[in-house]
């Protein structure tokens, strides 16, 4: 082969092959174009746009008052556009820059001038498009913002992109906080109401589109291509914040004051179940209480004392005793173990007065010889009433009960019996102890409390609750009766007499006190006791039931010293602030020497403050505008003539002003106080529109 053919024959072959290979190309162009376009489309659009969440507004959580409990309020992320339309020109964007950084720092405060003159420079140089300026401002502040130069511009041609962010906050701080509770994705277990209704409260997420610039930075496209988000549903508790303020702080108060490991109160609304206040308080140092857990649904401990109504109950329901029973106290020996009084022996008593002193060794030997040879019978009563299951609540973290039967595992058919009729060897909540003591005040009614009345959305209900009915009757009328009667004697008679007695209202409850294990030591390791009270008020028609627990004090531990207290506090501040409980009013009697002052006026109003100071006269009064009568003070209505100038001397100045404005006289004050002289005698003819001087001292 001569040399031109083989240089030709390569030459070819070169060719063929750039040919070949330029097939290739054009072949997989056209594969990529057409049979896989769509794919790669699509990655390449998910790669650079995108639409991402936007979390809705969370509902609000009110009181049952109305106040709010917790509420989302809009908090702004601010960002720049260094290449604005605006600002795209270097000298407008360098002739307002150092303007824009000295507001920035008289406003923020947190950098001078020149810093945030360099940042902002610096920023430019590198035509960032998505420049962070502030994080969490507030809408005030961001009204404010939006006035600085260049901001001012508007918000395409400035530069300005805010990003909006939902913050959570709670306007009364620590009130009820644990119970309002909280929802994070960070933590598996929803708490609260947060957690619980977090479908309602958290609203439909919205959609916003963003684009990825350089530095692999999101920035939204267009605040105007966003699909906003449907704000929650709100939530109507039956918290009231004054109640909640007032448990709280009484059984803070007492925590400090005994230096115990934790405590809880709970306040609950008889006949509807509503829990009106609800504290949990943990110690974090000495003397620093937090709400860390929630003892009052998921803090089982031996109950004590406090489980001896359901003891009683039981022997009264099946007849094995009655209030007038004697039995023994002090100890009750019992297979090698002793079960003693902690006050020591008061000799031989009714059963109304072993229950009001909460003698141990009445009650377990009475349960021990009338339940021995049929154990069963005993803790039937216990699962007829339900309290081994749990209540259904409506916030998450609601602990099992814990009621042993003959069939468990761990009973001692020696001893389970005697230990449990006085609160041993079980496992209570002190909700669930509240909610039996509840259903006695309720004429026997047991309801499941409820911590949610209502949802809203855009004010109109959409779902209501009411409490669930556990047992319609836990026992006979009689027996009922009976349990009622002795634990009234317990606040008049027994262990809450010093402590818990009022003698403007009745109460009715029982105290408790109980050693419980520490942790996983035991009993033997340190003697740790629970102090409790339990009960409910008016006693003669009650409306709130109560109990408070109070966790290992170091000071003191007895039920009625420990927890008394804070139950009597509590108490004593409710009804007095309750105006609809029904309050007798104390009966004054006044002799004919001096009446009540009172102002001249609106009979209504005088007429109703008498009645609520039950005010009666014993005889004859020279009061004026009053006149004496059998059944007391029977004021007469201020009256005056058609067309006369009334006589206001005596009234205050509201009742002055609505009087002669209504006759359509003009007045003119002078002082302060009760009208003491007016210048025109009361009963004088003068023209309508006339003006009268009244003087007031």
């Amino acid at each position: 082969m001569n040399i031109r053919t083989n240089i030709l024959l390569r030459v070819y072959l070169a060719f063929g092959l750039i040919v070949v290979l330029a097939f290739a190309v054009f072949f997989k162009l056209c594969h990529l174009q057409f049979a896989q376009g769509k794919k790669w489309r699509n990655m390449a659009d998910s790669l650079s746009v995108k639409y991402v969440n936007v979390d809705a507004a969370r509902g609000n959580i009110f009181a049952v008052d109305g106040s709010l409990l917790a509420t989302s309020v809009p908090e702004y992320e601010l960002h720049m556009d260094m290449l604005a339309g605006g600002i795209e020109d270097d000298k407008v964007f360098y002739d307002k820059v150092d303007s824009l950084a000295y507001k920035m720092s008289a406003f923020f405060g947190d950098k001078s001038a020149g810093d945030y003159s360099r940042a902002l420079r610096e920023a430019r140089r590198e035509k960032r498009r998505y420049q962070l300026v502030r994080r969490r401002v507030s809408y005030q502040d961001l009204k404010k913002i939006r006035k600085f130069p260049i901001f001012n511009m508007g918000r395409y041609k400035g530069g300005l992109i805010v990003v909006q962010q939902n913050k959570r906050i709670l306007p009364y701080r620590s009130l009820a906080a644990r119970t309002i509770g909280y929802k994070n994705e960070n933590i598996k277990n929803p708490v609260g109401l947060e957690g619980a209704y977090a479908d309602y409260i958290e609203g439909e997420s919205g959609k916003r589109l963003m684009q990825r610039i350089a530095g692999s930075v999101w920035m939204p496209v267009n605040p105007d291509n966003e699909i906003a988000p449907k704000e929650g549903a709100d939530i109507i508790s039956t918290i009231d914040v004054n109640f909640q303020d007032v448990t709280q702080n009484a059984l803070l108060k007492q925590l400090i004051k005994s230096n115990a490991d934790h405590g809880a109160a709970i306040l609950m609304e008889v006949s509807t179940g509503e829990i009106r206040a609800v504290a949990n308080y943990s110690k974090v140092a000495d003397g620093e209480y937090k709400e860390k857990f929630n003892y009052a649904i998921a803090g089982n401990q031996d109950p004590g004392s406090t489980f001896k109504i359901a003891s009683y109950m039981a022997l009264l329901e099946d007849k094995y005793v009655d209030t007038n029973t004697l039995v023994g106290t002090g100890t009750y020996p019992i297979r090698g173990h002793i079960i003693k009084d902690s006050h020591g022996s008061i000799g031989v008593v009714t059963v109304k007065k072993a229950f009001e002193e909460s003698s141990n060794a009445a009650v377990a030997y009475l349960v021990d010889k009338y339940y021995k040879q049929n154990q069963s019978k005993f803790t039937d009563h216990l699962y007829d009433w339900k309290l081994n299951e749990k209540l259904g609540l409506q916030i998450p973290g609601e602990a099992q009960p814990v009621v042993k039967n003959p069939k468990s595992k761990s009973w001692n058919k020696n001893m389970s019996l005697p230990q449990m009729a006085y609160g041993y060897e079980m496992n209570l909540t002190p909700l669930k102890m509240l909610s039996f003591y509840n259903a006695i005040a309720n004429n026997g009614k047991y309801v499941a409390p409820i911590f949610v009345r209502e949802i809203r959305r855009l004010g109109n209900p959409i779902e209501q609750f009411s409490a669930r009915v556990v047992n319609d009757k836990i026992c006979s009328e009689k027996t009922l009766k009976k349990m009622q009667e002795m634990m009234e004697g317990v606040i008049t008679e027994g262990t809450g007499k010093g402590i818990i007695y009022n003698p403007l209202y009745r109460v009715a409850g029982k105290s408790g006190t109980a050693q419980v294990a520490d942790a996983n030591k035991g009993y033997k390791a340190r003697r740790q006791y629970q102090a409790s009270f339990a009960g409910y008020f008016p006693a003669d028609k009650p409306k709130y039931s109560l109990i408070v627990v109070i966790n290992d004090p170091k000071n003191g531990y007895y039920g009625a010293a420990v927890a008394g207290p804070v139950f009597r506090e509590i108490a004593d501040k409710v009804y007095s602030s309750d105006l609809q409980m029904d309050q007798a009013p104390v009966t004054r009697l006044v002799g004919n020497t001096q009446l009540p002052e009172v102002k001249h006026g609106n009979i209504k109003a005088l007429q109703q403050v008498y009645g609520k100071l039950g005010v009666k006269p014993l005889y004859a009064s020279n009061a004026s505008r009053s006149v004496d009568t059998s059944n007391g003070l029977a004021p007469q209505e201020v009256k005056y003539k058609r067309g006369t100038v009334p006589a206001v001397t005596g009234m205050g100045l509201s009742d002055a002003l609505y009087a002669l404005g209504n006759a359509g006289y003009k007045t003119t004050v002078r002082g302060c106080g009760v009208v003491a002289r007016q210048s025109v005698t009361g009963g004088s003819i003068i023209p309508k529109g006339s003006r009268v001087t009244i003087e007031l001292q």
